[in-house]
């Protein structure tokens, strides 16, 4: 990929060099995988634009962070694979397992960064994610329309916040009980709910055109009203074409079933 001024060009991402996957990932085994050499969409200043912020982020040191990948065991260089990028609201990525085989069987690569947990700061998060998305590319072939972000709770918040802020190099985000969004909405019995950052406003257009976006909640999810609020007032309030509100039954905050994930897969790739 390379760095492109701000608009639609940045629809269209370039790939580097290919490189050579490393012998340690076993395809269809979780395996620890080390990238080195943030790209140009990861510098301060693309972070303060995409961002629109004036604050530089701290420093960041690709090099020192390890990501968990599992390739499904039958992936092939002639048959290109989706990216599912996953944020964690904990240390480990945590992928459950009943979501191996969903992912398998949908032909998507799991990456999740560790040390990306709530507890660490959300520039981090963000860019480990959108290095993972690089170098992946570079790595295995990658249908470029099935590149998604996901996350749970607190990563569900960032992932909705990366969905949007960096369009161009998503095309998906699959939010699971926790979504972020940027202008003010408002739940029951006037519960308000705060501006969580400020994306590019062409960055927000593409968004709104050209990319799905899943929000999964439950009807005992305590960010029940929250999703609501932005799922009516904001995405579809603001005209995004792509967006699907799964309320699911009796679910608590924690990730649901496995059936639900085939769901949720089902309709980010109606847009590919």
């Amino acid at each position: 990929m390379r760095c492109l001024p701000l608009p639609l060009a940045l629809l269209f991402v370039l790939p580097l060099a290919a490189e050579t996957p490393p012998s340690q990932v076993k395809p269809g085994v979780r395996s620890i995988i080390t990238f080195s050499g943030s790209i140009p969409q990861n510098s301060n200043e693309q972070y303060k634009m995409r961002l629109t912020t004036p604050d530089d982020p701290a420093p960041y040191d690709l090099s020192r962070e390890s990501f968990e990948i599992l390739v499904p065991k039958n992936y092939k260089d002639s048959d290109p694979h989706g990216l599912f990028i996953w944020v964690s609201p904990g240390n480990q990525p945590n992928l459950n397992a009943e979501w191996e085989k969903v992912l398998a069987d949908e032909k998507l690569i799991f990456i999740g960064a560790i040390n990306s947990g709530n507890n660490r700061e959300t520039p981090d998060r963000i860019r480990l994610a959108v290095d993972a998305n690089h170098h992946l590319r570079q790595l295995y072939k990658v249908h470029p329309d099935r590149v998604y972000i996901s996350g749970h709770s607190g990563g569900a918040r960032v992932a909705s916040m990366i969905g949007v802020a960096y369009a161009d190099m998503f095309t998906g985000a699959a939010c699971f009980m926790g979504v972020n969004y940027f202008r003010p909405t408002q739940g029951k019995d006037g519960m308000a709910y705060d501006r969580r950052y400020f994306p590019h406003p062409e960055m927000a257009q593409i968004a709104q055109q050209y990319n799905r976006f899943a929000l999964i909640t439950g009807d005992q999810d305590f960010n029940l009203d929250n999703t609501l609020s932005i799922y009516e007032q904001g995405f579809q309030g603001d005209g995004f074409k792509g967006v699907k509100l799964f309320q699911i039954p009796n679910q608590g905050h924690n990730a649901p079933d496995a059936k639900w994930l085939e769901k949720v897969i089902e309709f980010l790739d109606t847009g590919k």
